[in-house]
């Protein structure tokens, strides 16, 4: 919660010159819509990331990976429950054939080594918050259309770190008070600016471009882009299942996002 809360407060640091003159004249258009806002800014900011974070205290990284590869299947169910919207069978295909992509990766290209997966407590917090990022992902299209993607960020970012500032405060006071190391201190700035503001903002305009399902299959580059930069700046050694593992998720989330071809003789 307080990491959470910390990453927030930078969030809204860094977006509020240019977020700001922006809102002036807008008090109307908030209030209206203060219910969606709240709301968004609850599921989004304070809940889904809180559950990530607790999730991760008592639990492995290959689970996390693998659970966070759920979170197109919660996106098609939120989008069905919400909006009535259904997918398509390319979608579902292109869906399973990524995760298959990122169980190569993760078995390292071993399927047996996928049966000695052990749960952890963590998983279930992890698991809980994938229908909760769906929620926010699809109803995103119920954001106030007066409102730009700097002013929208910023009014959820300032939401949310208001309402983690109680359960945050909470937690500080449960020990003692010290300063952040500067390497905990690069930390958050990277969570805050990198993490928060900007992934923020390029999934929300994703979102309102291509629609919740659409963007909810990228989620599974996740791997691919995590195995690149650890063979890049970890010293992982670059093999033939992480070749097959990127090959095939690639290959699945073009197939989920590709749009449908046109038949001959329709217009």
């Amino acid at each position: 919660m307080t990491l959470n809360f910390w990453r927030w407060l930078v969030a809204v640091l860094v977006i509020a010159p240019f977020a700001l003159p922006a809102l002036r004249g807008k008090g109307a258009v908030l209030r209206r819509h203060a219910g969606i806002l709240l709301f968004l800014a609850f599921v989004g900011v304070a809940l889904f990331q809180s559950l990530v974070y607790l999730g991760l205290r008592s639990t492995t990284a290959v689970n996390a990976v693998l659970l966070n590869s759920s979170m197109p299947l919660f996106m098609i169910l939120c989008s069905w429950a919400i909006e009535r919207e259904h997918a398509s069978a390319r979608q579902i295909g292109g869906m399973l054939i990524s995760l298959a992509g990122i169980l190569i990766i993760m078995s390292r290209g071993d399927p047996a080594a996928l049966l000695e997966l052990e749960l952890h407590a963590g998983d279930f917090w992890i698991l809980l918050a994938m229908p909760i990022w769906g929620i926010y992902s699809v109803l995103l299209k119920r954001k106030p259309a007066e409102l730009g993607g700097i002013e929208f960020l910023f009014i959820l970012s300032l939401a949310g770190t208001l309402m983690l500032a109680p359960l945050a405060a909470l937690f500080a006071l449960q020990g003692p008070v010290s300063l952040p190391t500067a390497a905990e201190a690069v930390g958050v700035l990277y969570m805050g600016i990198f993490a928060s503001v900007l992934a923020f903002f390029f999934w929300n305009r994703g979102v309102a471009a291509v629609g919740a399902n659409a963007a909810g299959f990228t989620i599974h580059l996740l791997p691919a882009f995590g195995t690149v930069l650890a063979i890049l700046f970890l010293g992982e050694t670059f093999a033939l299942f992480h070749a097959a593992g990127i090959a095939t998720i690639l290959a699945g989330v073009l197939l989920a996002t590709r749009a449908p071809s046109e038949r001959p003789g329709r217009k």
